[in-house]
């Protein structure tokens, strides 16, 4: 089955995703972590990746529903792919794992930020974004770009049941859109809300830094909610 495939499959039956795997390459990290656990919450199956498999495993074991494997492994097993890396290793990850994504959508929540003494600035990137950049490393998969402000402490933290926020998709393949709007709207509080094409994810990546601005100032977790939807 293709991911065109799947992405119509998943639009058909609104109910349900749980047919899916979901993989987070790059899963061990606080936000791959998260994901993860408010995605097995959900009924989603999840499979978290890493370069280091013994440290994926031991992070699964503390996730109910969740395992850990190897990215390629990951990458291989699962019918959506999370990319969840540090910037900085988001090229060198992606390249070796096209043939395992190929046919299969891809979702990258990657920020390209750098940090200074006066806090995170945008980095610019030749392609445009980082999804833009995972487009081109993954020519044979479909590259959608979301979750990129969903807080990873909230996310992490058992006392919060309900996430405020609305999670920006963003894509060439509306089908494909769908089915991460869905994936997203499946944690309880999230919605997935169409935010364009791939050509427009640098600057709701570039806006992280921002809500990283506001957080500092106010003490908070902010997120985003678009009105008048």
């Amino acid at each position: 089955m293709t991911s065109h495939d799947h992405a119509t499959q998943a639009t058909n039956d609104s109910d349900s995703l749980s047919y899916h795997v979901v993989g987070i390459i790059g899963g061990t990290g606080e936000q791959g972590r998260g994901l993860a656990k408010r995605l097995a919450a959900a009924g989603h199956i999840v499979a978290i990746g890493s370069r280091d498999e013994p440290r994926a495993r031991e992070i699964a074991a503390t996730i109910p529903g969740v395992e850990g494997l190897t990215n390629a492994d990951c990458a291989a097993r699962c019918d959506i792919a999370i990319i969840a890396v540090p910037w900085a290793a988001h090229a060198d990850t992606l390249a070796p794992l096209a043939s395992f994504l190929a046919e299969k959508i891809v979702v990258d929540c990657v920020n390209p930020l750098g940090f200074d003494k006066q806090g995170a600035f945008a980095l610019e990137v030749a392609e445009g974004s980082a999804a833009q950049q995972a487009a081109i490393l993954l020519p044979q998969s479909t590259v959608t770009a979301a979750f990129h402000h969903v807080s990873a402490v909230l996310l992490l933290d058992d006392e919060v049941t309900t996430l405020d926020t609305d999670v920006i998709v963003l894509g060439d393949d509306r089908a494909a859109t769908d089915v991460v709007q869905q994936l997203a709207g499946s944690i309880p509080g999230i919605r997935g809300i169409y935010g364009g094409r791939l050509r427009n994810a640098g600057q709701v990546e570039a806006f992280t830094a921002n809500l990283i601005s506001m957080n500092r100032r106010y003490k908070a977790h902010a997120g985003v909610r678009v009105t008048d939807v």
